[in-house]
């Protein structure tokens, strides 16, 4: 877990955006000792964005499939998991 002071992004503006390229990690900005801001390169979180929207995916179809509603073949199950990891 990477964490620094928030006036590290105004000094060190370009060191912070390498190391969120770099590590594909968020960096944890703190103001007065307390957590305040998290930084992280677009990439990452593009791929935060799509990894969250495939898991509310994920559980609204095991919610159906608990409450017996319409599912689908594995044919086209395997067919959307594979546009979905192309996305990725």
């Amino acid at each position: 877990m990477n964490i620094r002071p928030s006036a590290a992004i105004r000094q060190n503006y370009n060191e912070i955006a390498d190391l969120c390229r770099k590590t594909a990690a968020p960096i944890f900005l703190t103001k007065n000792g307390g957590g305040n801001l998290v930084d992280m390169d677009i990439e990452t979180d593009n791929r935060r964005e799509k990894m969250l929207k495939l898991r509310e995916e994920l559980l609204a179809v095991e919610e159906d499939r608990i409450a017996g509603r319409g599912g689908c073949t594995l044919d086209e199950l395997d067919a959307y998991l594979d546009n979905v990891i192309a996305e990725v």
